[in-house]
């Protein structure tokens, strides 16, 4: 008869590993918990000056007796909060806290991190608020006033030179591809911010230079930094919450290289129409459907790793939020590859229509999955399960409800509103009346995206706080508590 209180034949190497992961989770904590958090906090402001922009687009004399909260420099301070608060300092934590796991090495020095992290945040919170004391730049997406500009390069070249340092530490001799995406991202994005700053107001280039710089940084921070970082998420999130490997590891490393290849000619399509040479929107329009490529490629792989593990979704938050990001992945995707299309960025461009594609790519892809790490994450920094389902659902719903809500009000609004500017016999008036239910439609989804960040900010206090069970190890799995 078989002891059955003997242990594994596997148990000494399972227990080895598990203190791995605990000294390694040990040395990331303090400082992925202080991005992580800080993230959350310029999440709930800029979810704050959504809401004030987008009321002003229906009600324009909503709160118009101070030069601060006009529309022009709430919705430029928003557009900070959000990327270079929420998006940036998410990204940062999901890098450092993935390439110690995936490297098997502790985080070197996390006490300087804290360091960058304070300079980041100060940045971020000179843009805001300078923005709204009227010194914002308006360049889309370098819309901080110029002396923020250095305490974020100072952030970004410590974090990006920890994860290089922690790759080179690692113990692990197989490189995952999450962590391709990841050393992608943290060299693209601080050569991608220098010079775009110097080129735009360091020493700044004439004439029709500066918007095609604009908006090939623009492009590619969400595609060369927030992308690859967010797509390397759910490739981790996925196989280790349903315990299996990956689909194709060769699909992984082409979805890479051609992401790396195609993505940077994107972001020209934005100016087509305008005084730029044709050739370069021209490869701008190649570029942008050459992005098939990596799409497919990645949608095939998540597709192929979760295929009969569907059901799970049911159980797991961390999945649910995860698998949802991956899908708005392929379509903003496909969306973008076809809204580059001269044809039809003749009816899209300067349209509503565009502002639906980038909330879907920003919200329904990036946040998405970075929600879906931080509630895998989270728990096993703090050694706490998440406190409440109700808010695990309300915060769900609440998100995935809104940003359909939100993108379906503005796409077919901001298409009609194209076609009737493309049409001389219909009157300027009419366009904006015809428009108002659609606006306002974006502010309900507006409140329902902002309830759901309100419940996962409650969640994240309170297990900082120490509410909830303690884990006891294995895949966390919020399991809905029995009638």
């Amino acid at each position: 008869m078989t002891d059955a209180t003997a242990p594994a034949p596997n148990a000494d190497a399972r227990a080895k590993s598990a203190g791995e992961r605990a000294a390694i989770d040990a040395s990331c904590r303090g400082p992925v918990l202080f991005f992580a958090a800080s993230a959350v906090f310029w999440l709930l402001v800029g979810s704050v000056l959504a809401l004030l922009a987008s009321i002003k687009l229906h009600s324009p004399y909503f709160l118009t007796g101070s030069a601060e909260l006009t529309f022009g420099r709430v919705r430029m301070a928003h557009l900070q909060a959000v990327g270079i608060g929420w998006s940036s300092l998410m990204t940062l934590a999901a890098s450092m806290w993935l390439m110690c796991r995936l490297s098997r090495a502790e985080l070197p020095l996390p006490k300087v991190l804290y360091l960058a992290g304070g300079l980041w945040n100060l940045g971020t919170f000179l843009a805001v608020f300078g923005i709204l004391r009227g010194d914002g730049t308006s360049v889309e997406w370098l819309d901080a006033p110029p002396y923020a500009q250095p305490f974020l390069v100072a952030g970004i070249g410590t974090v990006s030179a920890w994860v290089v340092a922690t790759f080179r530490r690692r113990r692990e001799p197989h490189v995952y591809v999450t962590q391709w995406y990841i050393l992608g991202a943290m060299f693209w994005f601080p050569w991608m911010y220098l010079v775009a700053a110097y080129m735009i107001f360091w020493s700044p280039a004439t004439g029709v230079v500066q918007p095609i710089v604009n908006w090939w940084f623009g492009h590619n921070t969400l595609g060369l930094f927030f992308t690859p970082v967010a797509v390397g998420s759910a490739y981790y999130l996925i196989p280790k919450i349903i315990g299996r490997p990956v689909h194709s590891y060769y699909l992984s490393i082409i979805g890479f290289w051609s992401l790396a290849l195609f993505y940077s000619w994107a972001g020209m399509h934005h100016l087509i129409g305008g005084p730029i040479p044709v050739w370069l929107a021209t490869a701008s329009t190649v570029g942008s459907m050459m992005m098939i490529i990596p799409v497919l490629a990645v949608a095939i792989n998540h597709h192929m790793t979760m295929r009969g593990h569907f059901h799970r979704l049911r159980y797991s938050p961390a999945l649910r939020f995860t698998v949802f990001g991956s899908i708005a992945y392929t379509a903003v995707s496909l969306q973008g590859s076809i809204e580059s299309l001269k044809d039809f960025s003749e009816v899209t461009h300067f349209t509503h229509y565009t502002v639906a594609h980038a909330h879907l790519g920003a919200y329904g892809f990036v946040t998405m999955i970075f929600f879906g790490l931080l509630y895998y994450m989270v728990p096993r920094l703090t050694g706490r399960e998440w406190a409440s389902s109700g808010l695990i659902r309300l915060h769900f719903w609440c998100a995935a409800v809104g940003i359909t809500a939100y993108f379906a009000a503005l796409s077919i609004g901001g298409w009609w509103q194209g076609r009737m500017m493309n049409n001389p016999d219909v009157p300027f008036a009419n366009i904006v009346i015809y428009l108002q239910p659609h606006l306002f439609a974006r502010s309900v989804a507006g409140v329902l995206l902002t309830v759901g960040h309100v419940a996962f900010a409650v969640l994240f206090v309170m297990n900082l706080m120490g509410r909830g069970q303690p884990r006891t190890g294995g895949p966390t799995y919020f399991v809905e508590p029995k009638a």
